[in-house]
């Protein structure tokens, strides 16, 4: 695809110059300041490795002195990681006014840190040093020279954090700019021109850059938060301008909305700019490492985060369909497999003959170029949405009905007699559930009853205790979500009900749906669907 790629700066191969570009993440750091994230030493460690699989160059672990954890962390990590492509780096700030930087005590932790590289920040708005620091413009600035040429006297490498720049820059242009120089002459090897408050725009970022470049001779660098939504471009627009190192976070995670994602700005820079940032191959873990981070913070994984979310290349609309099936480069900007994802074909009422010829192909059921039976099996998916099914989070019932179809007949491991449900509310406040299933299976009714934490749990273990001795693949198979929709009605709490139950056998999990106006129906119609599918795929042969 030669149209949207490699239209930004020239590409650029590392090897020829292993420090021409920077990708620097500050998730462990920054991305930790996001609302309901509260990293353990071990989480930090996890992550750390996930970014150094990934190949960035530089991982900000926290701040040493300023919390235990963040120093038990940089302990831990020099003993316990061998770091194959990143540097660690500690993050602190330039020494307190009126003093020294020898004689700092948080100064003196980021040395103790052992990190080989320092970022300090450092204020370059004037109002913040005399408001915040309490201190003049002129001994702000000597204690950014101080602290900066003190930690590379000690052999550490130091990047220079300018905190709220752009909005300083629009106060005090030429104030701005004397930090950069005081940072830059001091031995800084890159000044970070930090976005704070989020409030810029591409146009600006790339004018203020370019500006800046050109007075103070400094290297530059970009951190971006997205305030206003524009955290990646923003950056990107830095780049434009001359900027070679980029500060990131995993996911965008960080304080308020979050920062400049590591993910598509990496993906970027490698894919539309023809600019190598990361290890030969690295790009197709993208989507791998960007999920198991999302898992170790225990966040879900944003479904429709660019070029990693599970809907980054999924489609719907029958006209997109139709042009992928003739060539999919007509209706996605990249392969997915370029970042580690997948093409998703969506099964909805808006599917066209296309849409289900993919989507069978994707699923492993060979529709022939039959149409006749293509058309069946759209009128009869538009059929069951108008009845409240849904198919896009369903792949597992949609392939039982598409199977169907295709077979003339349903699968079946089981035949279903009755089965009721019982929830007892006791004088202590207390609740039992217990479920009754009767079942004929391999030609034996069977009955059976079992109590769990709620009727849906109760018929779940009812169905267990019925059919386990017939197959025993049943006992791997466990219900690990459960979501209830309450659909649009005329009829109050009579309104129909439906129902997506998760399954997994360890290995894979699968998602099916019911609907039915009691909820608990519904529920039984998607534990049936995920014990015949589970079964399908485990090989066994329908009993019926």
């Amino acid at each position: 695809m030669t149209t949207t790629e490699a239209t930004g700066p020239a590409a650029q191969d590392p090897a020829a110059d292993a420090d021409g570009f920077h990708v620097f993440d500050t998730t462990l750091r920054d991305g930790a300041q996001r609302e309901g994230i509260n990293l353990t030493v071990a989480d930090k460690l996890a992550i750390a490795r996930h970014l150094d699989d990934f190949g960035v160059g530089f991982i900000e672990g926290g701040w040493p002195g300023a919390n235990p954890r963040d120093t038990e962390f940089f302990s831990r990590a020099r003993a316990e990681i061998d770091f194959k492509h990143a540097k660690l780096v500690a993050f602190g700030a330039t020494r307190r006014a009126g003093g020294s930087a020898a004689e700092d005590p948080q100064v003196r932790a980021l040395l103790e840190s052992g990190a080989p590289v320092i970022t300090l920040v450092a204020k370059s708005h004037d109002r913040h040093v005399e408001l915040a620091l309490r201190t003049t413009l002129d001994e702000n600035l000597e204690m950014v020279r101080d602290t900066v040429s003190h930690l590379v006297a000690q052999g550490r490498r130091v990047f220079v954090d300018c905190e709220h720049f752009f909005d300083g820059y629009r106060a005090n242009a030429e104030y701005a700019k004397s930090v950069v120089r005081a940072a830059h002459e001091a031995g800084a090897d890159v000044v970070i021109l930090c976005d704070t408050n989020g409030g810029m725009l591409p146009a600006q970022v790339t004018a203020v850059v370019a500006t800046v470049l050109a007075d103070t001779g400094a290297r530059l660098g970009i951190h971006a938060q997205d305030d206003t939504g524009c955290a990646v471009a923003n950056t990107l627009a830095a780049v434009d301008a001359g900027a070679t190192h980029v500060q990131c976070t995993a996911n965008g995670y960080g304080e308020r909305v979050g920062n400049a994602n590591l993910f598509p700005v990496v993906a970027a820079l490698e894919i539309k700019y023809g600019r190598q940032v990361l290890p030969e191959g690295a790009l197709a873990e993208m989507t791998r490492i960007s999920h198991a981070i999302a898992e170790v913070v225990n966040l879900t994984p944003s479904t429709h985060q660019p070029y990693v979310g599970v809907s980054a290349f999924a489609h719907k609309a029958g006209l997109h369909a139709s042009a992928i099936k003739v060539d999919p480069d007509l209706y996605q900007h990249i392969d997915p497999e370029r970042v580690g994802n997948t093409m998703r074909m969506l099964v909805s009422d808006m599917a066209g003959r296309a849409s289900i010829e993919l989507k069978g192909k994707e699923l492993g059921v060979d529709l022939g170029g039959d149409r006749a039976l293509i058309s069946r099996v759209v009128e009869r998916v538009k059929e069951r949405e108008l009845q409240g099914y849904t198919y896009e989070a369903a792949d597992a019932s949609f392939e039982l009905l598409l199977r169907a179809e295709v077979e003339g007949r349903a699968r079946k491991y089981f035949r279903t007699e009755s089965w009721r449900a019982i929830v007892e509310d006791r004088p202590d406040g207390t609740h039992a559930n217990e479920a009754t299933v009767k079942l004929w299976a391999k030609g034996e009714r069977i009955v059976a009853t079992a109590e769990g934490n709620g009727p849906v749990n109760a018929l779940d273990r009812a169905l267990r205790v019925a059919l386990e001795r017939f197959y025993p693949q049943l006992a791997k198979f466990e219900l690990v979500d459960y979501k209830v929709r309450i659909l649009e009605g005329k009829h109050g709490t009579e309104s129909t009900t439906r129902v997506l139950i998760a399954t997994t056998d360890g290995t894979r999990e699968w998602s099916t749906v019911g609907v039915a106006p009691n909820v608990i129906a519904a529920s039984w119609q998607a534990l049936e669907d995920a014990f015949t599918y589970g079964l399908l795929h485990v090989g066994v042969e329908p009993a019926e």
